[in-house]
């Protein structure tokens, strides 16, 4: 994948028929070896920071603002029925979210929310008729309380779920570029640890993919590839540990954040009570705990869209449509996320 196919804030169209789409494959920069960005902050403490016996604690929390939106220009002619959508930040265990402000141009009909499954918040952005010339805004500044993450200090009552919920079963399966079912994957993944279990288990996954996978930018390729060709960034390495968790029951998934991802995984301690715990896959270690403080875009890796029924979405990134009056009219679009 093209490095103009992976940024975010980028302007496109496709048109067809007078009307018109667009969708950025992955909806955010993950710059050049998933470098990690810092943002100005504030340093806190949320008031309940520490998890029951086995499970995460929260540490520092870093307060900053977060803006997203979409701007659109008629070009060429006039446009209707401009709709936009695009992820926002939401509120997990480690992220405290609410809107600070929502600044709309006269153009803008509505600004709305909607959770999908899964807790990805998406904003809605609805222009009716946008004359030639015209530029239509749409920016909402979040505040994010977003905590740094602690590793258990004691880890061997935590163990691999025996009967999943439905919930966790999404966790489970394949996904786009995871390959949970790929025999090398499947054979390596049975072959590390195997005779551990629960923490020392995932752990051991962990190391194997950062031995066998060096951290280095490219094009986006999977898990499979990235074992084979034995390099790949912050993208295939959370690819790679996924698959090779969700191979061996333990449920596994993405956290997309501001220019970067890594991977989380899900144990129970020993009165059942289950934990997500995040490992920084790529670049400097940490496992089970995480110390950066970027903000959380959203969980997870095959989502559905209402926008675009019928796909399956590693990532739901921006999505734009809309159409043309009387076969004019070219909206240029530019997306908008960045620190407020």
């Amino acid at each position: 994948m093209s490095a103009e196919d992976r940024a975010a804030g980028g302007e496109g169209t496709m048109r067809q028929a007078g009307h018109w789409h667009s969708s950025n494959g992955l909806s955010f920069l993950l710059v050049a070896a998933c470098t990690l960005l810092t943002a100005s902050s504030a340093h806190g403490q949320f008031l309940e920071t520490q998890a029951a016996a086995g499970g995460p604690t929260l540490g520092d929390v870093r307060t900053q603002s977060y803006r997203v939106g979409v701007e659109v220009r008629a070009e060429g002619g006039p446009c209707r029925g401009i709709y936009a959508s695009m992820p926002v930040p939401a509120d997990w265990p480690e992220q405290k979210v609410r809107i600070i402000n929502e600044d709309a141009s006269a153009d803008v009909k509505s600004i709305r929310y909607r959770t999908l499954p899964g807790g990805v918040k998406q904003m809605i952005v609805e222009i009716p008729d946008l004359p030639v010339g015209d530029l239509a805004r749409a920016v909402v500044t979040f505040s994010l309380e977003r905590a740094s993450i602690v590793a258990p200090s004691e880890t061997d009552g935590l163990a691999i779920p025996e009967k999943p919920d439905r919930a966790l079963r999404a966790f489970l399966g394949p996904s786009p570029y995871i390959e949970t079912r790929h025999p090398k994957i499947v054979k390596l993944a049975k072959a590390t640890g195997e005779d551990l279990v629960g923490w020392q288990k995932v752990e051991a996954i962990y190391d194997v993919v950062r031995e066998k996978v060096e951290y280095r930018n490219g094009e986006l390729k999977g898990a499979a590839r990235a074992l084979a060709d034995g390099w790949g960034d912050c993208e295939e390495l959370t690819c790679l540990f996924i698959a090779m968790a969700r191979a061996e029951g333990i449920p596994a998934r993405t956290v997309w954040v501001e220019g970067h991802c890594y991977p989380e995984f899900y144990l129970v301690d020993a009165a059942g009570t289950g934990w997500w715990f995040p490992c920084q896959i790529a670049g400097a270690p940490a496992f089970g705990g995480m110390p950066d403080q970027l903000p959380i875009l959203q969980k997870g890796d095959n989502f559905r869209d209402p926008d675009r029924p019928g796909k399956s979405l590693r990532y739901l990134s921006e999505f734009i449509s809309g159409s043309a009056v009387d076969g004019g009219g070219s909206p240029k679009v530019r997306w908008i996320r960045e620190p407020g």
